[in-house]
């Protein structure tokens, strides 16, 4: 039985943020005003050095003052999780059904705080990884009077399912009918293991809790928050079947997953193969998304250096390990540059991440995505040196390109900033003949270094020559109307 008083959060008040949707024409977010919005941010928690400060308002001052900073740094998306289960007091209900004053405080004073910076939250509501791990703990495990009698069955125990909506009922009643709220990912990493190894129940699970919510929010609102459900991403080659529900399941708005890949992105030995990595699972996730929605990584960072290996990358090293992935993870059509799970020590972004971000939340601007139908051209994009590789997605009218150079690192493991220059003409299929407007982007100063005027050709390519590069540029294409 639930133990908690419905009372909407005192944000209601505050509430100004225009909701998120997808885009009728394009897979990409929109704003209800019809605003282009690009989902760049990382993962944080209640419990992390950043936000501590907001549990019993030990430092609220700090906490709006590093919002700001995000804000000025081109962030506009945290990935959070209700609960944080890695402790005993960070749980959201406290016997199952009892919702915590502390923590209801901690959500209120948070979603305020975004509203009032214009940040938006992709919120999960539970924590499956420490959950699973510290299960005996849990207030949900049946020993401890919660619902369920073991972990292998939180997917399938009626009672659990119950619980489950009873938590998102709870939720969107305080705080669903704030603009700050981007989107529900309804379930953290869905995994066999929570359902006995039988992905089959996958969709219908997804979609209980799915129409659940939007039933709740219906009700409450007349309209609902988007959906997505995320994946540990190397569960796709061991079930290939989950990927009909995290792709192509009917309720979920979008899809994501994490990117986690053994040999690159878990444990980097260089800052341009963990790249490369990522502009192949994003071309594959675009290849399962049919027809097309948007698509993003909401996880991904060197988890077993950090975790298992218990290293930090040095500052030089992940910044650019960072700047990489996210680079390669838009170009190749995906939304924004992926989602950090920060995997460091202290657990938090640097500052030269923070610059990255502000790069590519400048980029996003030049282009309409409103309006822009990408595909993957990856393998089809041509470039006239080896010594690069390339990413690319596109439509008929515009096009994302960006080129990393590949064939020179210093001992470090960096590309080699000494290294000559080189100057590489590339083509991009498919582009409409006429003219376009192209920009040239330093993605590390975060500045436009030119633009020109060039024409495509009869036969629907593009022809560009790139000014010198040694390390990396971006370039966006937009046809002239």
């Amino acid at each position: 039985m639930l133990d908690y008083q419905v009372k909407r959060s005192t944000t209601e008040n505050l509430a100004t943020l225009p909701w998120i949707q997808v885009a009728s024409e394009a897979p990409y977010f929109i704003t209800e005003e019809g605003e282009s919005w690009t989902p760049i941010g990382q993962n944080d928690a209640v419990t992390w050095p950043e936000f501590a400060g907001l549990f019993r308002r030990k430092d609220y001052t700090g906490v709006e003052k590093h919002l700001a900073y995000l804000v000025e740094n081109g962030v506009t998306c945290l990935r959070f999780m209700l609960e944080y289960a890695q402790t005993e007091n960070r749980y959201i209900e406290k016997p199952a059904g009892k919702f915590q004053p502390n923590m209801i405080k901690l959500w209120d004073d948070l979603f305020a705080l975004c509203e009032q910076y214009g940040l938006r939250i992709l919120l999960t509501p539970y924590d499956t990884f420490w959950m699973w791990i510290r299960w005996k703990h849990h207030p949900y495990n049946r020993v401890n009077g919660g619902p369920c009698a073991k972990r292998s069955r939180w997917l399938l125990c009626p009672d659990t399912l119950q619980a489950i909506k009873n938590r998102l009922t709870f939720a969107t009643e305080r705080w669903g009918h704030s603009g700050a709220l981007f989107a529900w990912d309804l379930w953290n990493e869905i995994h066999p293991a929570h359902a006995e190894n039988n992905p089959e129940v996958f969709h219908q699970f997804v979609g209980e809790i799915s129409s659940h919510l939007r039933e709740v929010e219906m009700r409450l609102y007349g309209r609902t928050h988007l959906q997505t459900v995320s994946l540990f991403g190397p569960v796709l080659y061991e079930h290939p079947v989950v990927a009909d529900v995290i792709f192509r399941h009917p309720e979920l708005d979008f899809a994501t997953t994490h990117f986690y890949d053994a040999k690159t992105i878990n444990h980097p030995k260089d800052t341009v193969n963990p790249a490369i990595c990522t502009g192949t699972l994003v071309r594959e996730a675009l290849e399962h998304l049919q027809p097309p929605k948007p698509f993003f990584d909401s996880e991904h960072g060197p988890i077993h250096s950090f975790k298992d290996l218990r290293k930090t990358l040095p500052d030089e090293f992940d910044d650019e390990y960072f700047r990489h992935i996210q680079w390669a993870h838009l170009a190749s059509g995906a939304a924004g540059g992926g989602m950090r799970w920060p995997n460091r020590h202290p657990h938090v972004l640097t500052p030269g991440m923070r610059l990255a971000q502000a790069s590519l939340a400048n980029f996003v601007q030049i282009l309409d995505w409103s309006q822009f139908q990408r595909i993957n051209l990856n393998q089809e994009l041509k470039i006239s040196s080896p010594a690069f590789a390339g990413f690319c997605c596109a439509d008929d009218k515009q096009a994302i390109v960006w080129l990393l150079r590949q064939d020179k690192r210093d001992k470090k493991k960096l590309v080699d900033k000494l290294a000559p220059a080189i100057t590489p003409t590339i083509i991009i299929p498919g582009l409409q003949a006429g003219p376009y407007q192209v920009y040239f982007w330093k993605t590390l100063a975060g500045e436009l270094l030119t633009q020109k005027t060039l024409q495509s050709s009869c036969n629907n390519q593009l022809q560009i020559a790139v000014p010198p590069i040694v390390t990396d540029i971006a370039i966006a294409i937009r046809k002239i109307t």
